[in-house]
């Protein structure tokens, strides 16, 4: 089932009724409205994405919609993603997935790493190749030559070429969280990707913080962030087509802005088509199966992850 990505980008009241997530917004003159006669059902609800100072939520929704495995996104004072809440438990064997996690062997979190590279360097020369038209015989080549835990670093080579041919026309173009236009719009997207994948592993049962390569000690979300990885160039490719659609419309490329217009097209990111185990899928559902693979491959159920392919 596809779950519903809800943005809150202006002042709102949000409560809980009869298993409804039930909206309630001022009315002409400032006062609260509370007909509350726009309603979603928890069970609908993937994630929540709240982006204004004066939204007001109970507690009792949020039980609710942690109960449901949904994860709610909050922003700061300029509007980018910056907390992420997720329920404790998500999965009714989590204890002894958290302990196979745990006893994950060094062999098995390279290979896993290779295959997550594989992945990402296969779906980053699709989009060079048809978003750009660009040579990407080196990038598959390089996927193939990933050896267990990319020892050679294939990774950042892959990331080096990829990046300078992604965005040729602004001048000096380098993928930062500081950096030029489109790079607020890739920190956004990335931030609801991470929040998907996240989601997805507590469903699995899986501790988010454990990763099989990332390791920074501040980072509460080393898994997610190795996980969606592969699922990245989704998000570039969206973003590559959000840039177009500005300078066909006479805009400077490297002046984009976070506009309520823009983030309505990233929070289409759940839903975005993708190819996984030879079916089309959305992404929510094809991170949900990559993430349920790797519970398996902790348990020594399989040897290799579900990533995502472009159609």
């Amino acid at each position: 089932m596809i779950k519903r990505t809800l943005y809150f980008g202006n002042p709102a009241y949000l409560s809980l009724r009869n298993a409804q997530l039930v909206i309630h917004l001022p009315d002409a003159n400032g006062m609260d409205d509370r007909t509350g006669n726009n309603t979603f059902p928890i069970e609908d609800i993937g994630v929540v994405v709240l982006d204004h100072k004066q939204i007001t939520i109970t507690h009792g929704l949020l039980e609710a919609l942690l109960a449901n495995n949904s994860a709610v996104i909050t922003c700061d004072s300029s509007r980018m993603p910056v907390g992420l809440l997720l329920p404790l438990s998500g999965n009714t064997v989590q204890s002894e997935r958290f302990q196979a996690q745990i006893d994950a062997s060094l062999p098995l979190q390279k290979q896993l790493w290779q295959q997550t590279i594989q992945a990402k360097i296969s779906n980053q020369a699709w989009v060079l190749k048809n978003m750009r038209g660009e040579v990407v015989k080196n990038m598959l080549a390089w996927a193939d030559d990933v050896k267990s835990g990319d020892s050679d670093n294939l990774e950042a080579r892959a990331a080096a070429y990829y990046w300078a041919n992604m965005f040729p026309f602004i001048p000096d173009f380098r993928r930062g969280r500081e950096g030029v236009p489109p790079n607020n719009l890739l920190n956004y997207g990335y931030a609801i990707l991470r929040a998907i994948v996240a989601r997805s592993l507590v469903g699995s049962g899986l501790l988010p913080t454990l990763g099989i390569h990332h390791h920074n000690r501040y980072n509460a979300y080393c898994l997610a962030d190795d996980i969606m990885e592969p699922y990245r160039p989704f998000v570039d490719k969206l973003v590559v087509e959000l840039v177009q659609e500005e300078m066909e419309s006479g805009n400077n490329p490297d002046k984009i802005e976070l506009n309520k217009n823009v983030k309505s097209a990233l929070l289409n990111i759940p839903v975005l088509d993708v190819k996984i185990n030879g079916q089309r899928s959305p992404l929510m559902v094809a991170s949900g199966i990559t993430t349920a693979g790797l519970a398996k491959c902790y348990l020594g159920e399989i040897r290799k992850i579900s990533y995502p392919e472009f159609l």
